[in-house]
């Protein structure tokens, strides 16, 4: 998943989120980072992505959409719980959507991808006195990366 719009951007800048355990740590659960949904399937193999552990910190790309999956119940009987999350660059996650039962992956396959999709969900960071700490020959070469021209 590209999470900025210039592919020589770099690698995206990650953050400490807490990824939370859903339904019972004795019943199947886990967490993806959704970077493209497969339109074609109907069932947790739409989402592509890598899988991250649950119930902890784990370091994640600003802006990704984040699926976590658990679930409840009996054995014999699971009930499927998953929930839908982006990631923020002051390390909080914001909910999106969430769906339960045996449907869980075709109620929320069509919002992941739009959120995947859209840029909205990658925002920029904008300034903050952090960036004191930076040289001014590493801020020059930004500049030149990005290809500003100072003028506008």
């Amino acid at each position: 998943m590209t999470h900025a719009t210039n592919e020589d951007a770099g690698p995206p800048v990650s953050v400490a989120v807490e990824i939370p355990l859903i339904g019972d740590e004795r019943r199947k659960n886990w967490a993806k980072i959704v970077t493209n949904v497969d339109s074609s399937q109907a069932s947790g193999w739409a989402f592509e992505g890598e899988f991250i552990a649950v119930g902890g910190i784990q370091d994640v790309p600003i802006g990704s959409v984040v699926l976590v999956y658990g679930e409840r119940g009996s054995q014999a009987k699971p009930v499927a719980e998953a929930k839908v999350y982006t990631t923020n660059a002051d390390g909080t996650m914001s909910f999106h959507a969430a769906a339960s039962g045996r449907a869980w992956a075709r109620t929320l396959r069509d919002g992941v991808e739009e959120l995947v999709a859209s840029e909205a969900h990658a925002p920029q960071l904008e300034w903050t006195p952090d960036l004191m700490r930076y040289s001014d020959a590493a801020i020059a070469e930004e500049y030149d990366r990005r290809n500003l021209t100072g003028e506008g």
